[in-house]
This record gives structure tokens, sequence and C-alpha cells, in this order.
């Protein structure tokens, strides 16, 4: 789809912070993060809801290992996922790292975004990329 914003991110033409690739699959932080480490793993294909992904299997197996890279590099055993898709109109499942005392509560609220500087966005992004390499 021409308008939409994470076929621009998959096809290259909006930078992310990449956590993972393959040929059919993308993880990348949220610019607009819950909690550190926030990430979002889409299909390259457009496909509005994630049940219409045909491989969802491949497409979990990657969501586990994404979340427990995250867990691994952030030093947290809770690790919150959503699947929304009303925000964008993209399958997407969101991997929301928690800690005690993250402003959250019990449950995540979305409209809480925290303000995470690019180096650190990077960094991040650098550690997972790495250790989804030994999951």
């Amino acid at each position: 789809m021409n308008d939409c914003i994470f076929c621009k991110i998959a096809s290259g033409q909006i930078p992310c912070y990449k956590v993972y690739e393959d040929k059919d699959f993308l993880g990348f932080l949220d610019i607009r993060p819950r909690n550190p480490g926030h990430t979002l793993i889409i299909p390259k294909q457009h496909f509005r809801w994630v049940w219409d992904v045909p491989q969802i299997g491949e497409y979990y197996e990657i969501v586990g290992k994404v979340a427990r890279s995250l867990q691994k590099v952030l030093g947290t055993d809770w690790i919150t996922s959503l699947v929304l898709g009303e925000e964008v109109p993209h399958a997407h499942v969101w991997l929301v790292p928690r800690f005690p005392n993250d402003g959250h509560g019990g449950t995540i609220n979305i409209n809480v975004v925290k303000d995470i500087s690019q180096e650190e966005m990077q960094r991040i992004a650098e550690r997972v990329k790495i250790a989804i390499k030994t999951i």
C-alpha cells in the first residue's frame, strides 16, 4: 500500500531502529515507546490483521525470539505483548518490556509514552540484534 507507514518502513523508504529482519518479517523499535525496548514486529507484505498473515506460526516464532532477546538485553522477564491493529492498519505485534515502577501500573497504559534519546534507541537496537543471534 502506497500510504501505509509500515510498508514504507519495510521497504526502506522510512528509516527505523531495526532489531530483526528476514525476507518476510521486520522488527523495529517503536518511535513512540511505552518503555525502553518497545518493539514492533510486522510482516513486510501488507496484511491488515495479524491473523491474515499466511505464515502466522513463523511470525509468532519470530515474536518469541525477539521477546526472549529483549528479556536478555533489558534484564526483565516481563514482556507485554499486544495485538491492537487500530493505530496503523498493517498487521503488527507490540512487545513492551516492563520494569518495576515503570509508570504503567499493573497493565500497560498505551497512553504513557517515554522520551528516549536517539542514542539510547540505537544502543538498544544494536544490543537486541546481537542477542537475537544467540537465541
